[in-house]
């Protein structure tokens, strides 16, 4: 027990000092300063080719939207997240050496030894299909929606609706993302990093009151004109469509595509939102609540 109370503490520890040098000393590699450019670049492109020109600039609810920025990307991870993360992995340390055994011996191959971008591509790959597959398991299970809901209360879209999610959103999705690091092996953290940004900056510009859909890259790669339609109240089924993360490859793979026409003016929520609370600490508690 002690060797976990160690753990606890050396991570809110070596979090704290990691995110105040990152914010008092910025480098070419800053993960707080990083952010907050790429925020920046797709808010300036939402006001440089708006969408939807009657939206307003600041729309509902973008200070709350901006306030889960950093509080989910930086404040939720110096209360819970680091800690927790640490410790399950020292559980599953521990649970595997009873049986004699190390993370390296059930790595079924490591991308370690492949060319730098042949094993960003495939980490990039693996991790969001099954980004791709726990989304879709937000939206089927009934305490999994609860949670998700936080997320589908956004009615106007803009870039900052990318960061408004439960707090229980991130274990769910870590929890499950920690299996394939741990399968195939050799992923470095830099690596990690490289596709964390690339898949913001895509997060980012998928909510963005902007009119993209890229052309012939539209099958492969997520855009705004095809998630809006995820957050639209109204759907052809009941569990949602259109999953992606990144990628809208997986949603024309296994046909949960869904764009029945410009969805520019479409209707955002989810039966009964008017029942949903709209301050943040009601929101965080929501879940849990009967």
């Amino acid at each position: 027990m002690e060797k976990y109370i160690d753990t606890i503490i050396n991570s809110y520890q070596g979090y704290f000092n990691y995110l105040k040098n990152e914010i008092l000393f910025p480098n070419w590699d800053n993960y707080f300063y990083g952010l907050i450019a790429i925020s920046l670049g797709v808010w300036i492109l939402e006001l440089l080719f708006p969408w939807r020109k009657n939206q307003k600039v600041l729309r509902k609810d973008f200070w709350l939207d901006l306030f889960y920025l950093f509080f989910n990307f930086f404040l939720l991870n110096l209360i819970l997240l680091i800690a927790l993360s640490n410790v399950s992995e020292q559980l599953i340390n521990d649970f595997l050496g009873l049986f004699g055994l190390e993370l390296s011996s059930i790595q079924l191959f490591s991308i370690s030894e492949l060319p730098r971008v042949w094993s960003l591509l495939i980490f990039f790959l693996i991790s969001d299909f099954i980004q791709w597959n726990v989304h879709r398991l937000l939206h089927t299970i009934p305490f999994l929606w609860k949670i998700h809901q936080t997320h589908h209360s956004v009615k106007e879209m803009g870039f900052a609706a990318h960061f408004r999610y439960n707090w229980m959103e991130p274990i769910v999705y870590k929890s499950i993302l920690y299996i394939p690091i741990i399968i195939i092996g050799g992923v470095n953290l830099q690596d990690v990093f490289i596709v964390h940004f690339i898949s913001i900056a895509i997060g980012h510009l998928n909510h963005a009151n902007i009119g993209w859909d890229y052309g012939i890259f539209k099958y492969i790669i997520n855009n705004p004109k095809m998630h809006i339609w995820h957050h639209s109240k109204k759907i052809p089924n009941k569990y949602g469509i259109n999953f992606g993360i990144s990628l809208s490859l997986w949603d024309y793979l296994f046909k949960t595509n869904y764009i029945p026409s410009d969805g520019k003016n479409i209707e955002l929520g989810f039966e009964n939102d008017n029942e949903f609370p709209e301050d943040f600490i009601e929101q965080e508690l929501y879940p849990l609540k009967k």
